[in-house]
């Protein structure tokens, strides 16, 4: 059997570090460590914001 190549990573919003609002928006997802070796960037929506923002992989 296969070894498991996914990991779960944790996005962070970018946009909300900046604005210097109390909080963060945070999201879980995984991710396939071989063939995604950089750190990923997604869209997702901000509650706190309101909006849709990039979140970036957070270690």
């Amino acid at each position: 059997m296969a070894k498991g190549n996914r990991i779960q990573v944790i996005m962070e919003c970018t946009e909300h570090k900046e604005s210097g609002m109390p909080g963060t928006s945070r999201y879980i997802t995984t991710k396939n460590k071989k063939n995604t070796t950089e750190r990923m960037e997604l869209k997702k929506y901000n509650p706190i914001l309101k909006k849709v923002t990039v979140h970036k992989e957070i270690k």
